[in-house]
């Protein structure tokens, strides 16, 4: 079964929301508008894997680049540091990470 986008984009926000308690309301906007490209990229990933186009090799290091990208994003944010940053993806991925790695019948996250 493919992965939903939208329900990929949602779930890490969301999880990430709970790491970024206490500046979410002023990042908000870019952290979702990130966290959806990150699914997006998730997404894109599971498309070019399924079709053979990508060895799982290639599939982990773009989604490496995917997350290095997100963190870029969100360390641009005053008051936001790389070890809250890192935990916030850590969080986002790890919520998404059983219907991923399913969805691709590898390890990915």
């Amino acid at each position: 079964m493919a992965l939903d986008l939208n329900e990929l984009a949602t779930n890490m926000a969301s999880a990430a929301k709970e790491v970024l308690t206490e500046s979410w309301n002023e990042i908000q906007p870019l952290a979702e508008a990130n966290f959806f490209l990150l699914a997006e990229g998730i997404t894109n990933i599971e498309e070019k894997f399924l079709l053979g186009d990508i060895s799982e090799e290639k599939a982990k290091k773009l989604l490496r680049m995917k997350k290095n990208t997100l963190e870029i994003a969100l360390l641009t944010i005053e008051g936001l540091s790389l070890i809250t940053v890192e935990q916030a993806i850590n969080a986002a991925l790890n919520i998404v990470q059983d219907a991923v790695n399913t969805a691709l019948n590898f390890t990915l996250i």
